[in-house]
């Protein structure tokens, strides 16, 4: 199938690329990586009016260090985070989960942004956002304004983004030096959706843990925070953790769901085993950043 017709504007600045999506009253789409929207555009799922392609928009490009963190311009290609010298030494964890999204040749042309904007349950991105605190900017004609991630997100594909709104940056939290990694997911096959998958950081001084940010994903509507195991996990020597009780724990604050992939049921069960496996492995013999 072809796409159904459109409109095409190729702007070289945010304001302009907001003035775009504010004059089409919500009949716009946003093309960034185009991974998922050109599918969608050619099944005629999506039909905008007018295609705000932003690849020209230099200022959304790049990672950068800014004062108590990372930022992420949304049009950074997954395949630049990769191989970004700043995110492997500051945020390991987010390197190794866009090495789970989708393939190669998708990761060439995907970018950080779109995923996290778009919003898919079981993708990694949102999820690596959420877990580790992330902010993301929004921007349109109206003014901007930044969102905590675990705010973002309302269910499968809904955000709060409003029509004439842009994401113009994702910015993570500083994450000390030598805190430790956790990430695990398990998926039919390599580059689908994950069933079930966890995402996180820890930190770890004197043998107690001090911070930890922990997010599922799979594992509901959105992706979702382990409130209760990181207020559980804060404070806890190593040789104190439950790791089965903690499990417990993280599935009862999940909300999977039967589909054509697999069970709720499977999904809990399964979400318990990675859990208490890869925290164990993460706390013993897991990466240190």
């Amino acid at each position: 199938m072809k796409p159904a017709p459109f409109d095409y504007v190729a702007p070289t600045t945010v304001d302009e690329a907001c003035k775009a999506l504010d004059e089409a009253g919500g009949g716009a789409t946003v093309l960034a990586g185009g991974q998922t929207l050109m599918p969608l555009l050619n099944l005629r799922m999506s039909q905008p009016f007018i295609l705000v392609d932003i690849n020209q928009i230099a200022e959304l490009n790049g990672v950068s260090r800014i004062s108590g963190g990372i930022r992420l311009g949304p049009s950074t290609r997954q395949s630049e985070a990769i191989t970004s010298d700043i995110l492997a030494q500051d945020l390991p964890v987010l390197v190794q989960a866009v090495k789970h999204v989708g393939h190669h040749q998708t990761r060439n042309r995907g970018t950080v942004g779109g995923s996290i904007a778009l919003g898919e349950p079981a993708a990694e991105l949102p999820a690596t956002a959420v877990a580790l605190g992330a902010t993301i900017e929004v921007r349109s004609v109206r003014g901007s304004r930044q969102i905590l991630a675990e705010e973002f997100y309302l269910g499968p594909y809904m955000t709060v983004l409003e029509p004439d709104e842009l994401v113009t940056g994702i910015t993570f939290p500083e994450w000390p030096k030598g805190h430790i990694t956790v990430f695990n997911e398990l998926a039919q096959r390599p580059g689908d959706f994950a069933l079930v998958g966890m995402v996180g950081a820890l930190v770890v001084e004197s043998d107690k843990i001090v911070r930890a940010g922990l997010a599922w994903f799979g594992m509901g509507p959105t992706p979702m925070k382990m409130r209760a195991v990181e207020g559980m996990l804060i404070g806890k020597s190593l040789s104190e953790i439950d790791y089965q009780a903690l499990a417990e724990s993280a599935i009862a604050d999940t909300a999977p769901f039967d589909d054509q992939h697999t069970s709720a049921e499977y999904r809990r069960t399964v979400g318990k085993r990675i859990f208490a496996r890869t925290l164990r492995d993460a706390l013993t013999t897991g990466e240190i950043a």
